[in-house]
């Protein structure tokens, strides 16, 4: 019954609505005890580092004891976590190539939907990033201009992320949703880019390209390349006008907020 919502939540555009059956508005509406505060999950992501990391020390890294689930395939490794009733949700993803020993591609989500209470912030938003090693069968490709490599690189992301979340998906029926989500947010991108390739000369600026999202309304973007690895910044809905903040690196929640105060 759960999976039906979720995937039912996702053909109206919304994402990990809380069920108010059996749930009163003031449970609804009261904060809960702090799981993991988005700093720490943040900083779980930071560390993990393309090309050097292995399976066994991202392990270590991204485990995190508490209400949290550890997934794993072959060339996966992700751990995901949720609020009550969906109202917060996230993953720390690392994955690994055949023949590979350290991380190849890395990814962090997180989802919020917590109401606005008291006009504090986050009301409705989605924070993803991800680094990707881009091989050399896309980088080595002649391209028209500069343009062209980007838009190929990001088509090169969205496959690897639509693969990697594949992997470890039925195991974790979050992280298929989740998989959908980012999907969906990268398809919009490539249309926008596809009808105004211009646009792609702006992805690695501090501001980002600003697109519509079904979901989340305003959406954000930014894609950074550096050698071989593709950096990707982006943020949907209330976390979009903070793109640009660099001390803003993730909103905290009113619940996280009262109980960091003083630390």
């Amino acid at each position: 019954m759960q999976n039906y919502n979720l995937k039912l939540k996702i053909y109206v555009f919304s994402f990990l609505l809380p069920a108010l059956s059996g749930c009163s508005v003031v449970e609804y509406l009261t904060p809960e005890k702090p799981t993991h505060h988005n700093e720490q999950i943040s900083e779980c992501y930071s560390l993990i580092k393309l090309k050097t990391s292995t399976s066994a020390e991202v392990l270590e890294i991204i485990h995190m004891p508490g209400n949290e689930l550890l997934s794993q395939s072959k060339s996966v490794i992700v751990s995901s976590g949720q609020k009550k009733a969906s109202y917060k949700n996230w993953f720390n993803m690392v994955a690994f190539d055949e023949n590979e020993p350290t991380a190849r591609r890395k990814y962090l989500l997180i989802a919020d939907e917590k109401p606005k209470v008291l006009l504090v912030e986050p009301r409705e938003g989605l924070i993803f990033n991800c680094e990707i090693v881009i091989g050399s069968d896309v980088l080595g490709k002649p391209y028209s201009n500069e343009n062209a490599r980007r838009i190929a690189i990001l088509k090169q992301v969205q496959e690897n992320v639509r693969k990697d979340t594949d992997e470890v998906s039925k195991d974790n029926k979050t992280i298929a949703i989740c998989g959908m989500l980012i999907n969906q947010a990268i398809e919009t991108v490539l249309l926008n880019l596809d009808e105004s390739p211009a646009l792609a000369a702006r992805l690695d600026e501090p501001t980002g390209v600003n697109f519509e999202h079904t979901s989340f309304d305003k959406g954000k973007i930014q894609m950074v390349i550096t050698d071989d690895i593709a950096s990707i910044k982006m943020k949907l809905g209330s976390f979009a006008r903070h793109f640009e903040d660099p001390k803003q690196k993730i909103v905290i929640t009113v619940e996280e907020k009262s109980t960091t105060t003083g630390h």
